[in-house]
């Protein structure tokens, strides 16, 4: 039997294979132990201020804070469009207890529709549960009543204030002042194209017409904010600090509000629009349209149907008739043409021609008539403007041609946007020959000559441009730039708007003004002149020219007859007008749809706004007194 050997131990070789052990082992202790230093100096102080902003989003919340929106005044310092404050219903449905029914007590005691109870369902799936839902904006007073009574029955429901855009004279002022109404994607759009976004962050509205959205920078404002804590459920825990907005400016407009109101009351429930411009700084005192509309409607949104209705009137009341009405301009322009007749050296103060109540062109065989059937005998450019002879101008036109007739009436402005603080203008139409090319592919004849001599075929005008063209003639070439702002006001600040020029027409002859604003007055003053009835022993001196502008051609041998002509189709009245003579202070156009003859019907609302304006009692006090 064979006997196990013994085995020797190596004690050697065993302690240095534990030291290698010990040694890697080690090794992985410290690098682990180096890894976990290292990350934590990553955590804590590399990466600290990373975290620390990720911690805090989660922890702290910016609210954003909507400005108040400037206030708007007229040049006397009443106000034309305010802040008022509205309240809200608004529901925290987290605590609310029995919603459905809290929603049925509140359609009872407000006589709610379904519509709103579908309305704040539909806004309440997009919010969390404690975030608060509007159900009832812009309560009015008897809701307001009834729910205050009654709030202690509804927990979870409150009332909640704002400031909204009001318009104390409804639509007297709507197609300057314009309007604010909710933001909606193309607002959201144009915001985010101009950096402006985050500054509208808590607005709802947003300026959509006239000065409002002219000088929506102006009147908006800087958004503020307001640092929240909350958990992490998002529930506010406190307010932490406030960075308050900053109110937008006010501004202070040319409108004197009494005076635009007496313009619409002279325009009553006729079509069309008065214009009354300062002549010495080109600021706007008075900017009538009718038909108009409340601009208050669309601050809270309009309805479908009202909306619908205003689109679809025949009477076009969103048209600005001011800035965007094309009118042919008629016998008003006859002092621009007299004026490119004398600078031409083509008539003189002296130049006659005899008007037996027609004028022919040679070789056609068409006779343009005059106003006065059995026509004016001879008349020079003074006796044409004063009486409104056609059959001058007729021939002046056709001596002038097209050519230069366009060309001296665009330095008036004419077929030019006026450069007035609203979007809202038409440059109307000024003809020329590249233009009927380009039209109609047809070329320019000389009939179409004769015509736009006394501001009828192709011509179309703007009251505003007639309004600035009249008031270069009475300040003899120079060219204001027509404006509503008068100044800004910013922490009691007041910032001056700037009078603007546009290049001036000059003459060769400073003295052919003279003789254009010297028929002007005549037009007024004597007994021939056609304004003369209707400015009979006026107080102030004044100088106009009246137009009556033709809606519908009439036969070469039919009669104009108002009466068996369809409304629409009959003659457009119209006026230019300025006083007092000796300085100048205001420039006034009136054009009234359909409403007859420029010295019949709009020569008298002349009178009467010029009338209103220095002061002059009505006719009616004036035979009591005596």
């Amino acid at each position: 039997m064979l006997k196990k050997r013994a085995t020797i131990r190596d004690h050697n070789a065993e302690a240095s294979l534990f030291s290698r052990r010990v040694a890697v082992a080690l090794v992985l202790v410290y690098s682990a132990f180096g890894l976990l230093l290292y990350n934590m100096y990553q955590l804590q102080v590399v990466q600290h201020q990373g975290f620390q902003t990720r911690s805090n989003d989660n922890r702290i919340k910016i609210v954003p804070l909507a400005p108040n929106r400037g206030l708007i005044y007229d040049r006397n310092g009443i106000l034309l469009a305010e802040n008022r404050p509205v309240f809200s219903i608004e529901i925290t449905p987290e605590e609310v207890r029995d919603l459905d029914t809290t929603l049925a007590e509140l359609s009872r005691l407000l006589e709610l529709d379904a519509t709103v109870i579908s309305e704040f369902h539909q806004q309440r799936a997009r919010e969390r549960r404690f975030s608060q839902v509007t159900l009832l904006d812009n309560l009015n007073e008897k809701q307001l009543s009834k729910f205050a009574v009654h709030q202690h029955k509804f927990p979870g429901v409150s009332i909640e204030a704002r400031l909204i855009r009001y318009y104390p004279h409804d639509e007297i002022l709507t197609h300057a002042l314009g309007y604010v109404a909710k933001i909606n994607r193309n607002d959201v759009k144009k915001l985010e194209e101009s950096g402006q976004k985050a500054n509208y962050a808590a607005t709802r509205t947003i300026g959509k017409l006239g000065v409002e959205r002219f000088y929506e920078k102006v009147l908006h404002g800087t958004v503020g904010y307001q640092q929240i804590e909350v958990n992490n459920r998002g529930r506010k825990v406190r307010a932490l600090e406030v960075e308050p907005p900053v109110p937008g400016s006010d501004i202070y407009l040319e409108l004197d509000i009494n005076l635009q109101r007496k313009a619409v009351e002279i325009l009553g429930d006729k079509r069309g629009s008065i214009v009354v411009m300062d002549t010495r700084t080109g600021g706007v005192l008075a900017m009538a349209s009718t038909p108009s509309y409340d601009p208050n409607w669309f601050v809270n949104g309009i309805s479908y149907a009202r909306y619908q209705s205003l689109l679809a009137s025949t009477e076009s009341p969103l048209l600005n008739r001011a800035t965007q009405g094309g009118y042919p301009p008629a016998s008003t322009i006859k002092p621009q043409i007299a004026l490119l007749g004398l600078n031409e050296e083509l008539i003189t103060s002296k130049t006659r021609i005899w008007d037996p109540g027609w004028f022919e062109i040679r070789g056609v065989d068409h006779r343009y008539r005059d106003w006065l059937e059995w026509g004016h005998g001879w008349v020079n450019v003074s006796t044409a403007i004063t009486e409104s002879c056609d059959t001058f101008y007729y021939d002046l036109a056709l001596k002038l041609g097209i050519d230069k007739m366009s060309e001296f009436m665009f330095q008036f402005g004419f077929g030019e946007y006026t450069g007035i603080d609203i979007a809202e203008e038409s440059a109307a139409l000024m003809p020329t020959r590249g233009w009927k090319r380009s039209r109609f592919n047809l070329p320019w004849y000389a009939g179409e000559t004769v015509s736009v001599g006394i501001g009828q075929s192709y011509w179309t005008a703007t009251p505003l441009q007639l309004a600035t063209a009249t008031a270069m003639v009475v300040n003899r070439g120079t060219h204001l730039v027509p404006r509503l702002l008068k100044e800004t006001v910013t922490n009691e600040v007041s910032t001056p708007a700037l009078i603007e020029e546009k290049p001036p027409v000059t003459l060769n002859n400073p003295e052919y003004w003279d003789i254009v604003l010297d028929a002007m007055e005549d037009v007024v003053s004597t007994v021939k002149g056609t304004a003369h009835t209707a400015f009979r022993n006026a107080p102030y001196t004044s100088g106009g020219k009246t137009g009556t502008a033709q809606v519908k051609s009439i036969g070469q041998d039919e009669k104009y007859v108002a009466e068996d002509i369809e409304e629409r189709y009959r003659d457009n009245a119209m006026y230019v007008g300025y006083a007092p003579v000796e300085e100048p202070e205001i420039v006034l156009v009136i054009a009234m749809e359909n409403a007859g003859g420029g010295g019949s019907v709009a020569a008298p609302a002349a009178r009467e706004l010029m009338d209103f304006y220095f002061g002059v009692a009505p006719k009616e006090e004036e035979e009591e007194e005596q």
